[in-house]
């Protein structure tokens, strides 16, 4: 037995020693079809892998996905309770439902149930895996079961080339390591009719026009001032509002006749034309239009605390630039990679927003922001198109089509 071998081994042991007491959760019965069950322990990966699921069971019906962990409650999805990694109970049960493929994101291991996992036949991958330590739960009198914990995996694809090299410095055969990007929670791109967006294109052709979207009321004020500064620059300026709810619409129409400002009330069936200054929409529902149709927007509930702010994917996914306060902890993921690739910019207070939309309003600014993120976008795309290609060929190679 080799040493990485007798790590693994080590820890199995102390694990059967240390067996956690309780009662083992209630899990379903195992669904006659396949099973893939993704694990995740991480809210952003969680959210990615809730997505890649639903993309998996909209293109295999039959198939049958459990989600453990930081995961979204979603349709067609079952989540279930995390297996504990120090008992017996957990890993005698895992044995018996067997999964065929599990889909394991991040850098925490858990080796018993991943040893278990494997022993059971399944086909396993390992997604976002950085350039960081892998830490295991485990005294640091016993050897480092990392390096043949990682071994256990069939696929494993790491956020880019440096983790790949860690990976294959802790002893795992090349041909299973895939360089790839951070695993994203790409969802489809908000949907608009086509008629639709062309003819109001058509209606604010040549004007410069920036998206407040998902809007708090307490938002409003900061941003009605931000849209004068900016438009003293750029006096055909149009701000769309798209409220984050019927409340701060309600509150969000009000300020807006204190003001004083020339609004479209779209909701009341109104049309932009060349006096208005501000395009008061409906809900988030019709952002997919107002995103396609505004080269530049911010993003609601990052101005004020409480929120956590707004998932800047589905603004990068329709090629917008983002701006965004500080209050987004929880995305703080996403926007921190959208900041890297130069696809958004942190403002601070309406002064620092008035001065970033003058200055990114401009086509060619707006346009070099939305193609970074665009570009992240579609490399997380891509990494889900490999991924689902890999669960689907395992399952007709097991003869469960």
């Amino acid at each position: 037995m080799t040493r990485r071998a007798l790590s693994l081994s080590a820890y199995l042991t102390y694990a059967r020693s240390a067996s956690a007491p309780g009662v083992a959760p209630a899990w379903p019965d195992r669904p006659a079809g396949p099973l893939v069950w993704g694990f995740a322990e991480e809210t952003e990966q969680g959210r990615a892998l809730a997505s890649l699921a639903a993309r998996l069971v909209a293109q295999r019906p039959e198939v049958s996905v459990w989600l453990s962990g930081r995961v979204p409650h979603r349709p067609g999805l079952t989540t279930v309770p995390m297996p504990r990694d120090l008992s017996g109970d957990d890993l005698r049960h895992m044995r018996r439902l067997r999964p065929d493929v599990a889909l394991w994101t991040g850098q925490a291991l858990r080796p018993g149930l991943l040893a278990t996992l494997s022993e059971s036949g399944s086909h396993m991958i390992a997604l976002a895996l950085a350039d960081a330590p892998f830490p295991v739960d485990a005294p640091r009198w016993l050897p480092d079961p990392a390096p043949a914990t990682l071994a256990l995996f069939d696929s494993l694809y790491t956020n880019g080339a440096a983790a790949s090299r860690r990976v294959r410095r802790l002893g795992v055969e090349t041909d299973r390591v895939h360089d790839a990007t951070a695993f994203l929670d790409t969802e489809a791109p908000l949907d608009c009719p086509d008629g639709l967006h062309e003819e109001i294109a058509a209606l604010v052709a040549g004007r410069p026009i920036w998206l407040a979207a998902r809007l708090r009321a307490e938002e409003a004020s900061d941003i009605l001032y931000a849209h004068r500064q900016a438009s003293r620059l750029a006096h055909r300026m149009l701000l769309i509002v798209s409220p984050a709810d019927a409340e701060a619409a309600r509150h969000i129409s009000r300020v807006l006749r204190s003001e004083q400002m020339r609004v479209c009330d779209w909701e009341n069936g109104d049309m932009p034309d060349e006096n208005t200054q501000v395009l008061l929409a409906g809900g988030p529902e019709e952002l997919g239009l107002w995103y396609r149709l505004a080269p530049l927007a911010f993003l609601g509930g990052s101005l004020m605390t409480g929120t956590g702010g707004e998932d800047p994917f589905e603004a990068a996914a329709l090629g917008t630039a983002i701006l965004y306060g500080p209050n987004v902890g929880a995305h703080l993921g996403a926007y921190s990679r959208l900041v890297s690739a130069g696809a958004a910019r942190i403002v601070r207070d309406a002064d620092s927003l008035g001065t970033a939309v003058s200055h990114l309003v401009a086509p060619d600014q707006a346009a070099t922001m939305a193609h970074a993120g665009w570009d992240v976008i579609s490399s997380g795309a891509q990494l889900v198109d490999r991924v689902l290609a890999e669960v689907c060929d395992v399952l007709d190679e097991r003869g469960l089509a």
